[in-house]
């Protein structure tokens, strides 16, 4: 399971990237920049989400 984390973390950092290149600077919220900014949003919810996975797996490992 920690090697699915950590490649879908990948994953999203890699989405990030991808949709960084569709940002319009002048015009953020118009067009594709609108849909790249969401993109870049629900990608880093993804990635603290997946972190907040892993820390609560670590958490339940060492109460046992």
């Amino acid at each position: 399971m920690k090697i699915v984390i950590y490649l879908l973390i990948i994953i999203a950092m890699g989405l990030i990237i991808y949709n960084i290149t569709f940002l319009d600077f002048t015009n953020l919220f118009e067009g594709r920049s609108a849909v790249a900014a969401i993109g870049i949003m629900s990608a880093l919810c993804a990635i603290v989400l997946l972190l907040i996975v892993q820390a609560s797996r670590k958490f339940s490992n060492k109460k046992r």
